[in-house]
């Protein structure tokens, strides 16, 4: 009997121990190589750890233990083999036989026609419905030509519709109870940089609006065309990226961060994009964000998204970061202050999209605008800086083609101012 020993691998630089999170197999269980058998919550993001061989599993740790990197938590028996997929295969093949009979006692038991009377109750129903608080569409009609009878809502009732209290009670029960849950490692990671970012720097956060008619007209007039041609939607960020980018290079210090006593000024432009994942707040970064165009940052953005979703961020997709951008916008959010992503120095914040009336030429008009907030360090951003950034991105937001020339309209350029 040949055994394999899994052992817990490094998840990065200077991360020592990680958690089990989940385990996907169990003991007893016969995998196939390469199967995931657990996911690993470490500080930085959550890994899963593969089967190296195929073979009967033995697990050696528990969810919610704490192991070290390197500790054996899994053994693999491997000559116990997993079934030919021949022999599984077998069985659905006659299972999919079946699905048409299946279909058609369906279609046999589906009435052959629909009149007014279909989903409308009776008097007494209709008493009984409003009393306890049931809609229509929750039951299915038995009475002549597929009208609720009485009967029908007893029977509903009886099989557990919630009654007009319990919809009412808003699942609060009046009880005592609490529950308690340990925080994950990623979490205490996050709460402690969120603590020392609030302890060791000097946060500011300056705001303005912007009127995103602009951006509202080309997303209206080629977001057919766009998609087409390149497979993604055109969303806010990819605007907000680009601009980002441009009046970064125009206020370095806006992307720069200390570095002991020394100010370290980025050449570069690596965009930090929040997204909320199933386990919390992430922060993929888009390498290089200053030479794409608004399809790379769209497509980059979208792949990013769907790892985060699925869990298959790695430390590698999160580490650097030279600024951060993050919408809460998207969960309704009018106005905040973001926190600064050590050891970034400022961090740019999206809002919700609200219609307002707007003084523009004298009149009053309605434009949707967009509240936006840069939270900076005040220890290398200067006020001057810190607002000139915000507003240059403001400038190009508003008139997208400065996005083409590093800000400025296309007359300066052609004039060469």
């Amino acid at each position: 009997m040949a055994i394999v020993e899994l052992k817990v691998p490094s998840p990065g630089e200077s991360i020592t121990e990680v958690v089990i999170a989940r385990w996907v197999k169990n003991t007893g269980d016969v995998v196939d190589k390469d199967d995931v058998l657990a996911e690993i919550d470490s500080d930085k993001a959550t890994l899963t750890l593969n089967a190296e061989e195929a073979g009967k599993i033995e697990v050696l740790a528990a969810e919610g233990d704490t192991v070290k990197v390197g500790q054996v938590v899994v053994k693999i028996d491997t000559s116990v083999k997993p079934e030919t997929k021949a022999a599984v295969e077998a069985p659905k093949a006659e299972a999919k036989k079946e699905e048409p009979k299946k279909e058609e006692a369906k279609a046999t038991a589906a009435p052959a026609s629909t009149s007014y009377a279909t989903g409308t109750p009776s008097p007494s129903a209709a008493k009984l419905m409003a009393e306890n608080g049931v809609k229509s569409s929750q039951i299915a009609g038995t009475g002549k030509d597929g009208r609720i009878t009485k009967q029908d809502v007893l029977a509903a009732l009886s099989n557990g519709l919630p009654t007009a209290a319990e919809v009412l009670s808003n699942s609060w029960k009046g009880g005592r109870d609490k529950d308690r849950t340990k925080m994950t490692s990623l979490r205490k990671t996050v709460a402690k940089r969120l603590v020392s970012v609030k302890n060791e720097t000097a946060m500011l956060t300056t705001f303005n609006e912007i009127d995103m008619s602009g951006i509202y007209a080309i997303r209206a007039k080629y977001k057919d065309k766009f998609k087409e041609v390149h497979g993604n939607n055109v969303g806010f960020m990819s605007f907000f990226t680009k601009a980002v980018t441009e009046a970064l290079y125009n206020y370095p210090a806006v992307n720069a961060m200390i570095d002991g006593e020394e100010i370290v000024y980025n050449k570069y432009c690596d965009i930090g994009i929040a997204v909320s994942a199933p386990k919390g707040l992430m922060v993929p970064v888009l390498r290089n964000a200053e030479l794409m165009s608004l399809a790379q940052i769209e497509g980059g953005i979208k792949d990013l998204a769907i790892k985060a979703r699925d869990g298959k961020l790695t430390i590698a997709d999160m580490e650097g970061g030279t600024f951060t951008i993050t919408n809460g916008g998207v969960f309704g959010s009018m106005m905040s202050t973001p926190i600064i992503n050590p050891p970034q120095s400022a961090i740019l914040g999206m809002h919700n999209v609200v219609e307002r009336p707007m003084a523009v030429n004298g009149q009053i008009v309605i434009r949707p605008m967009m509240y936006v907030a840069l939270s900076y360090d005040h220890r290398i951003i200067d006020g001057r800086e810190s607002v000139g950034f915000l507003v240059k991105v403001k400038e190009m937001l508003e008139n997208p083609t400065r996005m083409l020339f590093g800000g400025k309209n296309p007359e300066e350029v052609l004039l060469g101012l």
